[in-house]
Parts: structure tokens; C-alpha cells; sequence
């Protein structure tokens, strides 16, 4: 259990102490400095720990988020500060500064939490402050002072605060004004029921696949149905973030869940509405494969601009100036978070089209707009990236080669041709890039199955790949460098398998596909989570993309069209156990030791 430590005089109707015991807090009594010190000490050092000033006043919420965010390892608000027992150690140190002859800081300050808090800040530690907004948070200095505090709190609704801070800062249109207004609502039944986000995030994976059975039965009935919980599924996504942001419940294993989740949803809804178009008599297979590779795709250029672009120097640009303005005039902010076809957007569409609509006309309207969204966001960027001045970090090079994927071919060739890297043009790595991926792809979907086109125009793709990469990837547009080779890779196994024309290969196509990209995925999100790349056993055992690319094509040539349905199949079913075993090995031991937890506000995916 975590402890509170109050420290100074108890103030007569003070309702601090049970506050503090209302968010989970065993709270003991120190007089002063030295006192809070030995108490201190004696809390386990694997255990939470927080000072706070008797005479604080203050909203609960405030307090719940000054305290009790997992996140921070050192977080304050004005009369508290607490420690994670990874920040453990900082605050000790500053509590020895205030208890040491003449005291650790030069400042007039009164509350023994707020000189542990300069003292802080004057080692150098990151203390987390939240943002409070209408919340009070004080350390009245009198009585008169101490009324003013109450009645400023009296005059805001702390639930009000709380309900509204649950719901993402950013969101989309569909997310914002058809969910949002009642699912903070449901988070705040399931925080008052003991649930957890994780219990929510599965419910939301369970409802979308009983959705994607709906939809797989190939009925008008299933279909309606499978539209329905697919938005009810939707609600239940939002629903578990902001039951983190509302109890703030944040932890690794949940980020992990809701995003992978997130994925998991929406392609195996592609594969239900492929699985009932068939009981009707329509193979839209290739299609379903080719929405899950073109949604694949815009994720990942949307990362890896973001990835390139983290930490860069004097990040300036005529077109992200351009957007700002754009976003000071209200309904252009929303035109232009509704046309990028965000999460809610697209589950709406792909949802209402299921129940009214045929599987085919859905991917058909799916993959156009998807198509256009892509466009629009990738040329935005491409503008911003050939018009900014930036300097781009080691860091950043580095994420990109981890996206990249490159596996042991690549790699090997990339130290032979590091030389004649450093004299190609700026605008190589991206050029190579696509250019092999073309020549990949282009044989594979031109020429006849079987033939030995695609498996030279994939030894080329290999060669075009480790040049790619041969050099660090800074250049204005080497972000687009992980999107082409994803591009290449998934689009080269959905020519072939349709290029085979026999009954199973695009399953099994469609299989192999996700298994892969969840390995992307994972790799982003580790990533993210300042975690590193995947293991490089992994990333080799997996062949990396330009390996797999090789082996698939090889197995069309030497293979018949059915051999190679049972070939791509064995495959799916090898990368997936590979890259899931290793996934969640991480992600369990990452939570178990108390990893920094990981939380999203970026743009709706």
C-alpha cells in the first residue's frame, strides 16, 4: 500500500486525511523535516510514497492527479510531492538537502512538499506537474487565505473536471460528437464496478469478433448484426482509454493491448466480411487483403514521420505554419481530421456499409478512401519534410532503421556498400527504396505464376534495400524508406497469391500478411515506448523483409499454385507463433518489472 506522510500542524475540519485515504494512501503524521525523513525511510522502498502538507486545499482530482499517476516517476502539485520507487532515491536525497544544518533550498517557501519539490528540481530530477486547469490545488498561508481556497473549490464540479479530462485532448469528429458525450459515462460506471481498462479492451476484441462471425454467416441478418457490434466494439475502445484517464489506471501490458488490440479488431472484421461474401458467392479476398496492406501502410508512414521527426532541430516549415493557421478557423479542423479517415470515421463507414450494403461494395468504398486519405496525409508531409530546415538525430535514424526491418541479406550487403552509399544524392534511400519495390512488385503482378520474373525483380529488391539503408537514414525524406519496403513486402505475397488463382491462397495470403505486420506493429510500439527495437534474433530468424520477399518468390517459382497455398500457409502459421511467443514473452516481463507506462495522445490511428 502506498503511504502519505502529512506533514505540519493538522488544520481543525481539514478533510486531507481522508482523501488521501480515499486514493488507496495509508497516511502517518510527521511534525517536521527530521520527523518526515524518519518516516520516510522507514516506508519499503518498493512502495509508493508521498509528502503532502497538512493544510493543503484542494480538489480530490487534483490530488488523484498529482499522486497517483503510474506513469512519472516524480510528480508534484502545489503542497505534494510523490515518488514512484524508481524515483524513490531523487526524493530521499532532497529530503536529506531539507533536513540537512540551514536547510537544502535558498527559497522563502513555507510547505515542506513544495522545498522537497525546488530541491528537485534543483538536482536536475523531472517532476511531473499536471495540468490542473480549473482545479485548485494550495497551501493557504491564513485563515483568510485558507477561505478562499474552499470557496474557489466550492465553485468547481471536481467530477465534472475528472469526466471531462477522461475524454482524448485530440480526437476524431465521430469520436468526439457520436461516442465520446456518453462513453465517458460508461468509464465511469466500470471505475465505480472495480473494473480495469484491461478487462474493457478485451470486451471491446470479444464483441468485434463475434462481429466479424456476424458478418462471416453471409446473411442480411449477420450483416446488420455484425454492423451494430462493430460500433458497439468501437464504444467499448474508447470506453477503456478514458477509464484510464478517469481512475488513471495506466500501465505497459494496457497500452500494449489497446493498440494491438486495435489492429487485431478491424483486420479480423476484413476477414468475416471476405468469409461471407463467400457464402455468397463473391471472392473478395483480394480485396480484403489489399484494405489490411493499404491500412498497414498509411500506419506506417505515419509513424515513421513522426518517428523521424521526434527530436528534430529547428523543425520549421511554410506548410506546418500553413496548417496552423488552417487550424485557427474551426470547421477546417474537423474537415481536415474526418477526410485523414481516422479510427471512428472508419469503423463508422466500414459498420453502416456492412448493414446496408454487400462486402464488395464496402472494401471497394473502404480501400478509395483509405487510398485518398493516404494520399492527402502522405503529400502534406512530403511538402513539410522538402520545405523545413531540420536537422535530423542519431535517435531518429535509428528508429528508422528498426522500422526498416532489415534482416541479414540487407544487412550484409549494406556493410559491403557503405561506400558507395556516401556518394549517392540526398533522395537515394527513398528512391532505391521504391524502385526495387516496384520491380518486386511489378513482376509478380505481370507476369505469368511460375515464371522466373518475380524472383530476379526480388534479388533486385534485395540489392535496391541494402543501398537503401547502407548509409543513416537523415535525409528530408528517408522516413518514407520503412513504407515502401512494407508496401513492397505485402504487396508482392497479395500479387502472387492472386496470380496463383487457386481457391485458398489468398487466405492464406491474408494470414501471412498479418502475421507480419503485427510484427511491425509490435516493433512500433516497443519503440514507442522507448523500449528498442525487437530483439535482433527475431529480426533474423524472421528473415527481415527483404528475406521473406526472396523466399516467398523462390517458393512461386519452384512450387505448383497449390503447393504454394500449403507453403504460404506454413508460413503464416511459422512467423506468427514466432513473433507472438517472443511479443508477449516481452510485454508480460516489461509489465511484471514496472516499465514506464505507455500512453498515447497522438493522433487517432
Amino acid at each position: 500500500m502506498p503511504t502519505a506522510i502529512l506533514t505540519g500542524q493538522p488544520v481543525p475540519g481539514s478533510s486531507i486525511e481522508s482523501e488521501l485515504r480515499s486514493l488507496g494512501f495509508d497516511v502517518q503524521h510527521a511534525s517536521g523535516a527530521a520527523d518526515t525523513e524518519t518516516l520516510l525511510a522507514r516506508v519499503p522502498a518498493a512502495e509508493r510514497v508521498a509528502v503532502v502538507d497538512a493544510r493543503f486545499v484542494g480538489h480530490p482530482h487534483a490530488l488523484r492527479l498529482g499522486l497517483t499517476d503510474p506513469r512519472f516517476p516524480l510528480a508534484a502539485v502545489p503542497g505534494a510531492v510523490t515518488a514512484r520507487p524508481d524515483g524513490r532515491q531523487a526524493l530521499t536525497r532532497a529530503m536529506a538537502r531539507e533536513n540537512s544544518a540551514g536547510g537544502g533550498t535558498a527559497l522563502a517557501v513555507d510547505s515542506l512538499a513544495d522545498r522537497i519539490t525546488a530541491a528537485l528540481d534543483a538536482d536536475g530530477a523531472t517532476v511531473h506537474r499536471p495540468e490542473l486547469g480549473s482545479l485548485v490545488a494550495a497551501v493557504p498561508a491564513d485563515p483568510q487565505a485558507r477561505n478562499e481556497a474552499r470557496q474557489a473549490v466550492a465553485a468547481v464540479d471536481d467530477e465534472a473536471v475528472r469526466l471531462k479530462s477522461a475524454v482524448k485532448a485530440r480526437d476524431g469528429f465521430v469520436t468526439t460528437f457520436a461516442i465520446s458525450p456518453y462513453s465517458r459515462y460508461i468509464a465511469r460506471w466500470c471505475a465505480r464496478r472495480g473494473l480495469t481498462p484491461n478487462q474493457v479492451t478485451t470486451a471491446s476484441l470479444l464483441t468485434a469478433l463475434i462481429a466479424a462471425g456476424c458478418a462471416a454467416t453471409g446473411t442480411r441478418g449477420g450483416f446488420v448484426a455484425a454492423g451494430v457490434l462493430l460500433i458497439a466494439s468501437f464504444v467499448l475502445d474508447c470506453t477503456d482509454g478514458q477509464l484510464a484517464r478517469y481512475s488513471l489506471q495506466y500501465s505497459t501490458l494496457g497500452a500494449w493491448l489497446d493498440a494491438t488490440f486495435d489492429r487485431a479488431k478491424e483486420y479480423a472484421y476484413y476477414a468475416g466480411l471476405a468469409l461471407g461474401a463467400a457464402r455468397g458467392g463473391d471472392d473478395v479476398w483480394a480485396l480484403a487483403l489489399g484494405a489490411m496492406v493499404l491500412q498497414t501502410c498509411r500506419h506506417v508512414v505515419d509513424f515513421s514521420f513522426n518517428e523521424a521527426n521526434h527530436d528534430a532541430a529547428a523543425n520549421t516549415s511554410p506548410t506546418a505554419a500553413l496548417s496552423d493557421r488552417l487550424d485557427s478557423v474551426g470547421w477546417t479542423v474537423w474537415l481536415r481530421r474526418m477526410i485523414v479517415l481516422p479510427i471512428g470515421e472508419r469503423w463508422a463507414m466500414i459498420a453502416v456499409l456492412t448493414a446496408v450494403t454487400t462486402p464488395r461494395i464496402t472494401f471497394y468504398v473502404l480501400l478509395i478512401g483509405c487510398a485518398f486519405a493516404a494520399t492527402y496525409t502522405t503529400a502534406g508531409r512530403v511538402l513539410r519534410s522538402l520545405t523545413r530546415k531540420a536537422t535530423r538525430t542519431d535517435r531518429a535514424a535509428k528508429a528508422l532503421a528498426d522500422l526498416a526491418d532489415s534482416g541479414p541479406l540487407a544487412d550484409a550487403g549494406a556493410k559491403g556498400l557503405a561506400g558507395t552509399a556516401r556518394w549517392l544524392p540526398g533522395f537515394a534511400a527513398p528512391a532505391l527504396a521504391l524502385l526495387g519495390g516496384l520491380a518486386v512488385v511489378g513482376t509478380a503482378a505481370f507476369t505469368d505464376f511460375g515464371g522466373p520474373w518475380p524472383l530476379l525483380g526480388a534479388i533486385v529488391y534485395v540489392l535496391t534495400s541494402a543501398l537503401a539503408v547502407a548509409r543513416p537514414l537523415k535525409g528530408a525524406l528517408d522516413w518514407l524508406v520503412p513504407p515502401f519496403f512494407r508496401a513492397a513486402e505485402y504487396g508482392t505475397v497479395l500479387a502472387l497469391a492472386a496470380k496463383a488463382d487457386v481457391n485458398g491462397a489468398l487466405p492464406a495470403a491474408f494470414g501471412l500478411v498479418a502475421a507480419v505486420a503485427y510484427h511491425h506493429y509490435d516493433t512500433v510500439y516497443r519503440i514507442r515506448g522507448d523500449a528498442g527495437a525487437p530483439p535482433q534474433w527475431l529480426v533474423r530468424t524472421a528473415g527481415g523483409h527483404e528475406g521473406r520477399t526472396l523466399v516467398i518468390t523462390a517458393l512461386a517459382v519452384l512450387l505448383t499454385a497449390t503447393q504454394f497455398k500449403v507453403a504460404l500457409t506454413v508460413l503464416a502459421v511459422a512467423v506468427a507463433l514466432v513473433v507472438l511467443v517472443e511479443s508477449i514473452r516481452f510485454w508480460v516481463a516489461a509489465h511484471k518489472v514496472g516499465a514506464p507506462a505507455v500512453h498515447d495522445e497522438g493522433e487517432p490511428a
